[in-house]
């Protein structure tokens, strides 16, 4: 779990977003998947940019890492990984 979660870190921060903003993308991205758990990286991508979050396109593949870690970990190991790289 803990390589799918760095593998996501990785990707979103090679997307460009800000190490510091990616706990608050992931809770948005969190909730938006728990009120619709069957949503397609599309559908997400509106729900996301709806929120605030339009500089970050959520592409197909780091969908599918972000919806793993979620199922195997949720936000606590986000949280953990990040405090640890942040240091």
């Amino acid at each position: 779990m803990h390589q799918f979660t760095e593998i996501l870190i990785d990707r979103l921060e090679k997307k460009g977003l800000e190490t510091r903003l990616i706990p608050g993308f992931i809770k948005a991205l969190g909730n938006a998947l728990l009120g619709n758990p069957h949503s397609s990286h599309l559908h997400m991508n509106k729900q996301l940019h709806s929120l605030g979050w339009d500089d970050l396109d959520l592409d197909y593949r780091t969908f599918e890492i972000a919806t793993a870690c979620f199922e195997n970990g949720g936000l606590e190991s986000f949280d953990r990984l990040l405090r640890i790289k942040q240091h």
